[in-house]
């Protein structure tokens, strides 16, 4: 297990609640940058301390190593000079006990910061240039207690739970892709990803949708990224696009993805009348569930699941 401090600046937020870190793999100029190179030395299990706006405020648990990545569309117009092929890592982010300024102790976290490459100057401010840092074990386990994390952090491992579906489906999609040449290799290999319920859709989609829209469940372990316009019927981008998406537990997910319920616009939920009235019941969900009304970007989405689905009316 290896230590890394990332300097977030303006994508914080993104990708402590997108559950990632994303970089380029190159300065604007083309030129090389350790900072961005180290994301591809990041393995799972390590320790990332999350610093922005002088504090650190989350510290997360690889949960994937780096692949080559589009740009997140949420970063807006931040790195508009960025490329947009990046390096993207999974990480499982927490807040901390105690949140830590590092200025206030940099008496003590100063002779530890890294010569070459460190995240923040030794008067305590930050380092603009520096991504993602290594820091030794010492300076980590410091870091740690001063967090009020007297061990390393008990994260969730990156065992997500996905769609049950059937595997040569799946193999024979994933086969399609691949062989789609006329689509750039990092393209075809998120793709693959979405496919799976894994890689940059389903954190698109978490930060559109961050808990079950029926239950409330927000534990990300236990949700499924659901394609509201199925795979089949959807194109590249919108396959791998966040409002596409909805994050369900998985008994939500299996009657959405079965078409046996489906949302109105409003939140309003439509139960197929096929569906046993014991089934809700069992799973305490009430027929007239009026969820949180979805936003206008996925109301297209929503349309085609609801044309997929029979008997709007039960």
């Amino acid at each position: 297990m290896a230590f890394w401090w990332v300097n977030h600046k303006q994508t914080r937020d993104h990708e402590v609640r997108g559950g990632y870190l994303w970089s380029p793999m190159r300065n604007a100029n083309g030129g090389f940058n350790q900072t961005y190179e180290n994301m591809t030395h990041v393995r799972p299990g390590d320790i990332v301390f999350s610093y922005a706006n002088g504090r650190i405020g989350a510290v997360g648990q690889v949960t994937e190593a780096a692949s080559a990545s589009p740009k997140p569309t949420e970063f807006g117009n931040v790195g508009d000079y960025w490329a947009n092929e990046g390096w993207l890592v999974g990480v499982y982010f927490s807040p901390p006990p105690k949140p830590l300024l590092p200025k206030t102790h940099i008496r003590a976290i100063g002779p530890m910061l890294p010569p070459r490459h460190s995240p923040i100057q030794r008067n305590g401010n930050g380092n603009q240039g520096c991504y993602l840092a290594g820091i030794s074990d010492a300076l980590g386990h410091l870091l740690l207690a001063l967090l009020d994390v007297e061990t390393s952090p008990d994260f969730a491992a990156a065992a997500f739970v996905h769609d049950v579906e059937n595997d040569a489906e799946i193999l024979a999609d994933i086969h399609q892709i691949e062989g789609d040449l006329a689509l750039p290799e990092t393209q075809r290999l998120q793709l693959a990803k979405a496919r799976i319920g894994q890689g940059l859709f389903r954190k698109r989609v978490m930060l559109v949708e961050p808990r079950c829209r029926v239950t409330g469940v927000e534990d990300p372990r236990l949700l499924i990224a659901s394609h509201i316009k199925p795979w089949r019927d959807a194109s590249n981008a919108d396959r791998i696009n966040g409002f596409n998406g909805i994050m369900l537990s998985p008994h939500i997910d299996a009657l959405f993805d079965e078409r046996l319920i489906s949302f109105e616009d409003n939140g309003r939920m439509l139960v197929h009348e096929s569906l046993p009235p014991d089934v809700l019941e069992r799973w305490s969900i009430r027929r007239d569930t009026h969820v949180e009304r979805f936003r206008p970007e996925q109301s297209t989405f929503l349309e085609h699941h609801r044309k997929l689905f029979v008997g709007h009316r039960a």
